[in-house]
């Protein structure tokens, strides 16, 4: 199976999408000029572009991007180019419009914009199909292509017809009878039995609270669904170019997705990435991303997009400091990326995102957002041959699964304030302060590995995942576990004492007599800290090793957080201080160490390989302790013993 190693060759990959068809010709020869200036690489072409290349049905318009392909091969730019099925033509839904999505209000999803596609509709496969296969027997040879890039950041949910009959379909094939379906929904609840097949639709408008196992079970197709698309097309380049690696680029914790499965269908694991600038805990979250990526990956992945200054979605879309995206793009290659890729090379003049920025802004080659692209590119050229490849080591694994983030986000939860997303940044926020590397993992993954694994909340287990997660503990490793784990089984049935037995005896949780959720702002008060967001009213076993408990209100006195053996339960979110210190302690008694001691606060220190990346999230410079003798790859100088970074400044460590 052909993987990044093959496309990045001892090198990180630098450039971005590009939209040539925007802009005229004697354009195109200015960007190649400008792209060999900054030291790109690669660029992914065609993503938007069906269009263009169909512009009328069956037609085909291939000589520009026949230009563009030799342009690029001529200067030495390898080209990922897309399948461009992300955006239809308008004609298409003028003269199909079964291949129009509907959302859950019957309401249609017209062209004009993009994602305007039914995963499920025969005819948008079709058309797919075809052009891919055109693309695919055209390009194939070409020297110039070095990756494919499938669709682009698939994000539709249908709830039409065509999604209608398909979603019966899959039910069919999951559940194969209607009494193993009604079991499985609990349509006793509300009268909702099913006499036949035809009765099915997906969960659209209802009067009052949908069935929740019927909206999992659609996620489950959803994500099926796009998946078969993924495929379909990945299958066709893949028997035209079977040396060349396939991806597509995932939205990062997009709800739509079950990205464990994705990602074993990919060559190559990519992501598109954009925290705010202005939010302080900005980086937390690309750290976050970046873990989960490479942990989906297993192994080096792919930034496929990121912005290089403002973006033009947020309510106020603020650019980025000088430096900050260098920093950012640096964070990214030091946990695991070998490809620091754009949206998008040129900023657009017309269309939805012209305030979107892109490496090339409106103020041109003399813009300080080229002039940092410039030096960007120059770093990562320099740092390259000893960075790609390299491998990140963690101990530590925080467990995450999109069917139970979906089944726990249902409407008629205890509470809305509870995120799942929300909690999976603050235990991962903790860790990460410590300068604790992690990994994620699947709860069926293999935990053998890991000295301590995390579970920030699994509303849902299958039986496999509770096994493994035992069997962890029993074989003599920690496992640290946050409220509201275990409740649930496949079917969002909820296990007999709330809690699937195993894990409470696995805990020293004799009974969960009730879960007692706090308001928005609300607080409890514990021994030592105080919990926010939920507690619950638990009484321990005699066996449990030990125990910190509520004070003062309904529960005081009893267990907050208990620990029987290696097992810790944490039945409600300390407050950020509380949870990083008990998440450190233990990992420390798990015998997991930071990577660097005596970090300053702002400071991240991450090791890939051999070498020690430093960056300073900060606008203070810094200076951070790093006892011996080391090199600095970005600057080529030696460091002893310490070294002093300015505002977001970074240093490559190496022996």
């Amino acid at each position: 199976m052909p993987k990044l190693s093959d496309v990045t060759r001892g090198r990180i990959l630098f450039g971005g999408d590009y939209n040539p068809e925007q802009w005229p010709e004697e354009t195109w020869h200015e960007d190649i000029r400008l792209m060999r200036d900054a030291g790109v690489n690669s660029v992914t072409m065609g993503v938007f572009s069906w269009a263009k290349l169909e512009p009328r049905p069956g037609e085909r318009d291939f000589g520009w991007l026949d230009t563009l392909m030799d342009l690029m091969h001529t200067a030495g730019i390898g080209v990922v180019l897309a399948t461009p099925t992300s955006s239809p033509p308008p004609w298409m839904g003028r003269l199909h419009p079964d291949t129009l999505p509907r959302d859950a209000d019957g309401r249609t999803e017209w062209w004009g914009g993009r994602q305007h596609f039914s995963h499920s509709s025969a005819t948008y496969r079709r058309y797919a199909a075809a052009i891919t296969e055109d693309l695919a027997a055209r390009y194939a040879d070409h020297p110039a292509l070095t990756l494919w890039h499938i669709n682009n950041e698939y994000c539709t949910f249908d709830h039409g017809d065509e999604a209608a009959a398909a979603f019966r379909r899959w039910l069919r094939d999951r559940y194969g009878t209607l009494d193993a379906l009604n079991t499985a929904w609990g349509t006793a609840f509300w009268g909702q039995g099913y006499d036949c097949w035809d009765g099915i639709l997906p969960p659209r408008r209802t009067h009052y609270l949908k069935n929740p196992a019927q909206v999992l079970d659609f996620r489950r197709f959803t994500s099926d669904m796009l998946l078969e698309c993924f495929t379909a097309e990945r299958d066709i380049v893949a028997r035209h170019t079977p040396h060349i690696p396939v991806t597509t680029n995932f939205m990062p914790l997009w709800t739509g997705q079950d990205a464990w499965r994705w990602a074993e269908e990919e060559d190559i694991v990519s992501v598109d990435l954009y925290p705010d600038p202005r939010d302080p805990l900005g980086p937390q979250h690309g750290a976050l991303v970046q873990d989960l990526t490479r942990s989906q990956a297993r192994g080096p992945w792919m930034l496929m997009e990121q912005a290089a200054g403002p973006v033009n979605w947020r309510g106020v879309n603020h650019p980025k400091p000088r430096g900050l995206g260098r920093l950012w793009s640096l964070q990214a290659v030091a946990r695991g990326a070998d490809a620091v890729c754009y949206f998008q090379w040129r900023q657009s003049r017309q269309g939805a995102e012209k305030f979107h920025s892109g490496m090339v802004g409106h103020a041109g080659e003399r813009g300080r957002t080229y002039q940092e692209i410039r030096r960007l590119g120059a770093e990562l050229a320099l740092i390259g041959p000893e960075v790609a490849g390299g491998r990140i080591r963690s101990d530590i694994a925080i467990l995450h699964d999109w069917h139970a983030w979906w089944a726990g986000a249902q409407e008629g939860r205890p509470s809305t304030e509870v995120d799942h997303p929300a909690l999976l940044h603050a235990w991962h926020r903790a860790l990460w302060e410590s300068h604790l590397t992690t990994d994620f993992a699947h709860p069926e993954h293999d935990l053998s590995g890991y000295k301590l694994v995390v579970v920030p909340q699994l509303y849902l287990l299958s039986d496999t995942a509770i096994e493994n997660l035992l069997a962890h503990v029993r074989g003599g490793s920690a496992l640290v576990c946050g409220f509201m784990t275990g409740v649930a089984d496949e079917d969002d049935r909820v296990r007999p004492g709330g809690m699937d037995v195993r894990l409470r005896e696995l805990f020293g949780i004799r009974t969960l007599h009730e879960w007692w959720p706090l308001d928005a702002g609300e607080t409890v008060a514990c021994d030592g800290f105080r919990g926010t967001l939920w507690s619950e009213e638990i009484e321990a076993a005699p066996d449990v090793t030990e125990t910190v408990r509520y004070k003062g209100g309904e529960l005081d006195g009893l267990p907050a957080v208990l620990r029987k053996g290696q097992a810790w339960y944490v039945s409600t979110l300390p407050e950020p201080e509380a949870l990083r210190g008990l998440l450190a302690r233990v990992a420390a008694d798990a015998g997991v160490r930071p990577v660097l001691d005596n970090v300053p606060p702002g400071v991240e220190a991450v090791r890939r390989g051999d070498l020690l990346f430093l960056l300073n999230h900060g606008r203070e410079s810094v200076t951070v302790e790093c006892p011996g003798t080391h090199r600095d790859l970005l600057t080529g100088t030696t460091v002893m013993d310490e070294i002093t970074l300015g505002r977001y400044g970074a240093a490559v460590l190496g022996p």
